[in-house]
């Protein structure tokens, strides 16, 4: 990845924007079979359709006073009761594989819709009576593209991600952390921030959504995580959205480098790191990406076997892919990909193939 290169020629790609409306694809019977063979698919007692029937709403404020992109809904007295006790029960599905010994002391303190994005969720907050302590969880739409992303996410980057998926709904926990556009504003330049650091992981995200295909990773699609450490910090970016995994059909849209929402990001790398140390940086990505996908070999195939074989964007999207992933790569790989499942294959294959062949040669050294 030509991190440095690329970014210099980022006037001409100013007009690289995500679709306005990503479609949501049907889970297919392949990857519903995945699903319940991984522990993903379980008998949930609310549906995202449930949720629909609320009978008002009222704009939601943050903590500022100002207007967020959510509402707050409200219910029936008749149907709330039921709903109460489902969402309790489906956080206690999500944090403890549905133990429900403890539930007694749990409430439902609100119920949130946002009609921004794709996926127009709701957020669930769940508050413990006994210290008002909350949580969050999201139902959305189960949608074939969201779960491959979310999917991918657990299998391939350093971050482990619980949903479960019933028929036509899907739960997401919540991810903690503070969104990229706030941090950028708020926290970048502030004088414990250990920017050499921040750059260095901004460049490993980087790479992780490009080997992926993860597309669309704008400032306020990712979070990033702060963990103490010896005398210092260490930071993580982790993704929030998966909508955009594998649909676009424009090669920089998978490189959040490219987006202006995250150039306080780029700008600090190219600022702090020289050439050797970002190449170093995406090579140490690639290596602990292709352990990860050798330590779950058999899962991945599984699920790239069902991708391989799900329409989880246009044609004409899939052969633009294509033919800038060719060009970029300088191969004709892509050539034989009759599906996005097919060049997520290709591209990993393509991206990762000097690391396959060190960590084979590895192993085969040890067996030995």
């Amino acid at each position: 990845m030509k991190f440095t290169e690329n970014y210099n020629d980022r006037e001409k790609n100013e007009g690289d924007k995500p679709s306005r409306k990503k479609p949501m694809y049907p889970v297919s019977d392949g990857l519903r079979v995945y699903l319940k063979s991984h522990g993903r698919e379980v008998h949930l007692p609310v549906s995202y359709s449930n949720l629909l029937h609320y009978t008002w709403s009222v704009p939601l404020k943050d903590k500022n006073g100002h207007f967020t992109a959510w509402e707050k809904v409200s219910y029936d007295s008749r149907d709330w009761e039921y709903l109460r006790d489902g969402l309790v029960k489906i956080y206690a599905i999500l944090k403890t594989e549905g133990d429900f010994s403890f539930i007694s002391h749990l409430d439902v303190a609100r119920v949130d819709y946002c009609t921004f994005g794709n996926s127009h969720p709701f957020r669930i907050r769940i508050v413990n009576k006994f210290n008002d302590n909350y949580d969050h969880y999201y139902i959305k739409i189960a949608d074939a593209s969201r779960i491959y992303g979310l999917e991918l996410e657990h299998i391939l980057s350093p971050n482990r991600v619980t949903f479960f998926t019933d028929q036509n709904t899907l739960v997401e926990e919540h991810i903690p952390g503070i969104p990229g556009d706030i941090f950028a504003a708020q926290m970048l330049n502030a004088p414990e921030t250990n920017q050499i650091r921040l750059a260095k992981e901004f460049v490993k995200f980087n790479e992780r959504c490009f080997v992926r295909l993860l597309g669309d990773m704008r400032s306020y699609n990712f979070i990033i995580n702060i963990t103490p450490d010896i005398e210092d910090y260490q930071y993580r970016v982790r993704s929030i959205d998966f909508d955009q995994q594998s649909y676009e059909g424009r090669k920089n849209l998978y490189l959040p480098q490219f987006f202006k929402e995250n150039f306080p990001f780029v700008d600090l790398a190219l600022r702090l790191l020289n050439k050797e140390s970002i190449l170093q940086y995406q090579a140490e990505e690639r290596t602990l990406i292709t352990f990860r996908l050798a330590t779950a070999r058999y899962r991945i195939k599984d699920l790239l076997d069902n991708m391989h074989l799900d329409t989880i964007a246009p044609v004409a999207k899939v052969e633009q892919l294509k033919k800038e992933l060719n060009e970029y790569m300088q191969t004709t790989a892509y050539d034989k990909c009759k599906s996005m499942g097919d060049v997520v294959k290709t591209h990993m294959n393509q991206t990762l193939r000097s690391n396959l062949k060190l960590v084979k040669r590895n192993v085969g050294k040890r067996k030995r």
